[in-house]
């Protein structure tokens, strides 16, 4: 339940006032549900795991970004992590100030900012995934061991018809 209705509940409603449209309530239930399960997830991984750290969401993907890259241009963290460069910057701005990553200009282009993690935020990022990766499996222990590899692969393809 994400509110004071359950899904069903919301899906007839919908169902029923919509009736006298031509629409696929079918593709509508599917992205409806995939925002809801995206931000259910979220909001699940940002209470067990992030708040604790002191990290939100982005500023976690941010550094997941670099963690995993080593060095990344600002440019490629912003389009990954789905934010603008004015909220990367100020992102940056914060876990740089925690001395968990390092910003300098890049060494042909001097426009170009290549973002790194720190010591701190290597040792962070190895502490912290194992209990981001915990909860992932909790939030996914309803979904048979066996199809969900199937479910990554439709998920990938929401990924693809909107690329």
């Amino acid at each position: 339940m994400a509110g004071p209705h359950t899904l069903a509940e919301t899906e007839n409603l919908v169902q029923s006032r919509l009736s006298d449209m031509e629409l696929d309530f079918q593709a509508m239930a599917v992205t409806s549900n995939l925002f809801r399960a995206a931000n259910a997830v979220r909001n699940h991984l940002e209470r067990t795991v992030l708040a604790p750290a002191d990290l939100t969401w982005t500023a976690f993907v941010v550094l997941w970004v670099a963690w995993i890259w080593q060095t990344a241009e600002t440019r490629m963290i912003a389009e990954e992590s789905g934010v603008s460069k004015a909220t990367l910057s100020g992102v940056l701005s914060t876990l740089e100030g925690r001395g968990l990553v390092t910003r300098r200009r890049g060494e042909t282009d001097g426009r170009l900012v290549i973002v790194e993690l720190t010591p701190a935020g290597k040792r962070l990022m190895k502490r912290l995934f194992p209990k981001f990766n915990e909860q992932e499996q909790e939030v996914c222990r309803l979904i048979p061991a066996d199809q969900q590899e199937l479910a990554a692969q439709f998920l990938r393809s929401f990924v693809r018809a909107t690329s």
